[in-house]
């Protein structure tokens, strides 16, 4: 689909005095349906694939299963339609941390659907050579405390709020959350949680939870800088510099970049910026959708090389 930016121009400068109200209706009209059903797809390929590696697992994980299963289940109330929980191990991810599903949510009907799949961040108990790995034994246990709780708050402010909706018996809502490791290096371990929420137009946002391994502690994106030097700035610019070359090479990409609507327009990131580390040790920014472009670009990410930070990187 060709976006016709001109128009949207002419439409805003009409209603300039309703700034916010005409950004929030030009993204839920670019927002097209083949998006959400592109995101399921994807959702429903992710989850097969975990399945038939479980499948391949089954003998060698009976143990392990089972002491997982013998563990704590969130039971909820029944409906009429498919509800799921369950307490199920999933692959080892690196050698402190662990990712198992905590909590599985199924509901389907032919007007309402919500697929989701909640993780949680299991530290493994590393044998102790002295104080400084029990002190990040334990700032890796609180951490990973701190993490769970706050996704488990996410989730459940959803299914409370799709719950809800289901007696209000209007349109239709798709509601979808699935998690994916990122990254896992004997440094760093990044958690991905994706949610879309859908109600005749749909918006898909991400959370970012990275783990420095040497220290036990949730990595903020200041951290990985000598401290005192200016980030920002680099970022932002490489950012910028990527934006502009996207748009060039593809006429069908755009961000809110030289817009004639400068209070659109991206200026830089911030300390609380969506961030991870990839294996490459880059650093990747994340933007969810209408961050900075129009919803139909959905979630955007931007790896800013190395050199960009050359000098100020720990």
């Amino acid at each position: 689909m060709t976006y016709n930016f001109s128009e949207a121009k002419k439409q805003s400068a009409l209603l300039e005095k309703e700034l916010q109200a005409l950004k929030s209706e030009y993204q839920r009209q670019e927002m097209p349906a083949e998006q959400a059903d592109r995101l399921r797809k994807k959702m429903k390929e992710v989850k097969n694939m975990e399945k038939n590696k479980k499948n391949q697992r089954r003998l060698k994980k009976i143990a392990a299963a089972a002491a997982v299963l013998a563990g704590t289940f969130v039971i909820l109330p029944n409906t009429s339609a498919t509800v799921a929980h369950a307490m199920e191990q999933i692959p080892i991810i690196g050698p402190l941390v662990e990712v198992v599903t905590f909590r599985d949510y199924e509901y389907e009907t032919e007007r309402n659907k919500a697929d989701i799949e909640v993780p949680e961040i299991k530290p493994v108990e590393i044998e102790s050579n002295g104080a400084e790995d029990r002190e990040v034994q334990e700032k890796l246990d609180k951490t990973a405390e701190e993490i769970n709780a706050e996704i488990q708050k996410i989730t459940d402010d959803l299914i409370q709020e799709f719950e809800a909706n289901l007696d209000e018996e209007m349109g239709h809502q798709d509601l979808l959350v699935k998690s994916e490791i990122l990254t896992t290096t004997p440094e760093y371990f990044t958690l991905k949680l994706i949610c879309y929420q859908g109600a005749g137009s749909g918006y898909e946002w991400n959370y970012f939870y990275t783990i420095d391994l040497n220290t036990g502690e949730r990595l903020k994106l200041k951290d990985i800088f000598v401290e005192g030097a200016d980030y920002i700035t680099p970022i932002s610019e490489n950012i910028k510099e990527q934006m502009r070359a996207q748009m060039e090479a593809d006429e069908n990409v755009y961000y809110w970049l030289d817009d004639e609507i400068e209070e659109w327009n991206f200026k830089a990131i911030t300390e609380e910026t969506s961030f991870y580390l990839n294996e490459k040790g880059n650093v990747v920014i994340g933007f969810n959708e209408g961050d900075v472009a129009p919803m139909y670009m959905g979630t955007v990410e931007f790896e800013i090389p190395g050199e960009a930070l050359e000098g100020i990187r720990k």
